[in-house]
């Protein structure tokens, strides 16, 4: 990976020289700090502002790809005129249509029983937190003591194993975070090439320059498809890390420095 900014004189003419910017960003880890409580996530005053005036210059289109839930994602960034992917891409609001994974739908009632399950068997680890996002669980334990994680894993498997080994379940790991998904064929990196082909669609001809930007190992799969349509990938989170993106960034305040100039 190169640092962005080593690499910006070079960045410069393709920018200029694209018809139109599809610019895409994970939200916690990559436009904000990750928090110990995902609920007490705030979008800095400035970069909402910046995304929000990208938003309206004609030469992009702007949107946000989360984990996080359809509606807490609006909440939180509350921006208009902007495309919002929740669930790791599994629901998606842009382009004038809306995306819903059927399967995931169908899978809400299951998702809360297990989150049930889930909040008993981690209730006597201090610091856990099981977050029931409708079409996906996340088990986050950034809080939980070092000498309990173990704890987490074991107990956390006891629940799991069982449907993940028979296919009901897909999981996945992040920063401190165990993500639960449906068993369907669809990650960041689909829900990224829906958008990349919704945008050539609406525009016609043209088409646009993609750029992604995220911090964890769900975006791995993003970066490939952003690679793979010679869009700009951008890892957030410093050098010395493996990722498949070509370029990195070192912080959150580093990515507001980005959408400046862009």
């Amino acid at each position: 990976m190169q640092y962005l900014f080593d690499a910006w004189t070079k960045l410069t003419p393709r920018l200029k020289a694209a018809n139109h910017v599809l610019l895409l960003s994970d939200f916690d880890g990559t436009l904000i700090p990750i928090v110990d409580n995902p609920e007490l996530a705030i979008l800095p005053p400035e970069t909402k502002n910046l995304l929000r005036t990208l938003a309206k210059n004609r030469r992009y289109t702007v949107g946000i790809v989360s984990g996080r839930a359809l509606a807490d994602l609006k909440s939180k960034v509350d921006v208009d005129s902007i495309i919002y992917a929740g669930n790791h891409g599994l629901e998606i609001e842009g382009f004038g249509s809306d995306f819903l994974d059927p399967i995931a739908e169908e899978m809400r009632p299951f998702f809360l029983m297990l989150s049930q399950a889930l909040s008993a068997t981690l209730r006597g680890i201090k610091g856990v937190f099981v977050e029931n996002k409708g079409l996906t669980l996340s088990v986050h334990y950034r809080s939980v003591d070092d000498t309990e994680e173990r704890r987490v894993t074991d107990a956390f498997s006891k629940v799991t194993d069982p449907l993940h080994i028979t296919g009901r379940i897909r999981i996945t790991q992040g920063k401190k975070v165990y993500e639960i998904r449906p068993p369907v064929d669809w990650d960041k990196g689909k829900a990224i090439a829906w958008l990349i082909a919704k945008c050539k669609e609406s525009r016609g001809k043209g088409g646009a320059l993609p750029i992604y930007l995220g911090d964890d190992l769900t975006d791995e799969d993003g970066f490939k498809m952003i690679e793979k349509n010679n869009g700009i990938s951008i890892f957030v989170g410093g050098e010395g890390l493996q990722s498949v993106a070509r370029y990195f960034l070192r912080s959150p305040e580093e990515v507001t420095e980005l959408l400046k100039m862009l």
